[in-house]
């Protein structure tokens, strides 16, 4: 094989492949274009590595020939102007189409949490059945609080948002079969029950309410978000209404991440709360007070900014060349 020859013939098309390549948009034809002089570069470069094997002209080669594949295949560069429609449109949109469902999920957490917590304070065998009464005591008097400074702030806080993002990793992870949120509220429920139960029992329900309470709002309701999300995922399964299946699951898997997305920022908050505030010697007024405006910030964020999205008749999805081209559907 003549080198020379071949570079001279073919410098046009690899020129113009290179150029193809760096185009931040292409239209129908120049797609196609760069798809056969991709091919064909390819090809070239195939036969000079085993006929004529020029280490300049195969460094070339590849070089262009890897920058007509990742514009091919790469994914879609993430820009300011994405990630400033997420904060203020997407995201919002989804909390707030989701908020009766928070609600809900709230709800059946509360009276789940009540109904177990009274069921223990009015049965002392089932509360025998928690442990025995020293145990339970020192669990009131010393264990309860002392978890909260028993490791460095920054040790402890790392270890409560990586336990939050296994509880929402086990929702998602779940989610659609249905069974995963309701088993996650109401193991989270119970578990709140039987601890107030148990400081009830000693005098000490008002510090766990106060102990709880600056991390717990955050958290626990995004453990609802997340609860609430996984479930409509399940839903729009079951109940698609006037969509095909499959539109429905996709648009409500891809709210799902969207919400999930937000809710790494809420629980690394709560986890900020929990490791430097509520372990603080600052009054528990404070503490809660700090917490409450924690969650408020969460919920003006979703009714307001979400609401003007909703107001304005946006959309939390993707747009339809990313999210996938649909068929057309009835109504």
């Amino acid at each position: 094989m003549d080198v020379d020859a071949l570079r001279e013939a073919r410098r046009q098309d690899w020129e113009q492949l290179e150029q193809l390549a760096r185009r931040r948009r292409l239209d129908g034809p120049s797609v196609d274009r760069l798809v056969h002089l991709y091919q064909e570069t390819n090809a070239d470069l195939s036969s000079v590595r085993t006929q004529a094997p020029d280490p300049d002209m195969i460094a070339s080669l590849s070089k262009r020939v890897a920058g007509g594949r990742a514009r091919l295949t790469s994914a879609r560069t993430l820009r300011l102007t994405d990630l400033v429609r997420y904060f203020t449109v997407s995201l919002p949109l989804a909390l707030y189409r989701l908020r009766w469902w928070v609600h809900g999920m709230a709800a059946v957490f509360v009276i789940i949490a009540l109904v177990q917590g009274w069921w223990l304070a009015t049965n002392p065998d089932a509360m025998d059945m928690l442990g025995s009464e020293s145990s339970r005591k020192y669990y009131a008097e010393q264990a309860f609080e002392g978890y909260y400074s028993a490791n460095p702030a920054l040790d402890f806080g790392a270890m409560v948002w990586t336990n939050n993002a296994r509880i929402a990793l086990l929702t998602i992870g779940l989610a659609v079969t249905g069974v995963g949120p309701a088993w996650i509220l109401v193991t989270n429920a119970s578990a709140v029950g039987q601890s107030g139960a148990i400081m009830a029992e000693f005098g000490y329900l008002g510090k766990f309410l106060s102990l709880i309470a600056p991390h717990g709002l955050l958290e626990l309701t995004s453990v609802f978000v997340a609860c609430a999300a996984g479930t409509k995922l399940a839903w729009s399964v079951l109940v698609p209404g006037p969509k095909r299946r499959i539109t429905a699951l996709g648009s409500a898997g891809r709210s799902f991440v969207t919400v999930a997305g937000g809710l790494v920022i809420a629980l690394a908050v709560s986890g900020v709360l929990e490791a430097f505030v509520t372990p603080s010697a600052l009054p528990s007024a404070v503490k809660i007070a700090l917490g409450a405006l924690a969650l408020a910030a969460f919920w003006l964020y979703t009714y307001v900014v979400g609401g003007r999205a909703h107001r304005a008749g946006m959309s939390a999805d993707l747009e339809e060349a990313r999210a996938g081209y649909g068929f057309a559907e009835a109504g």
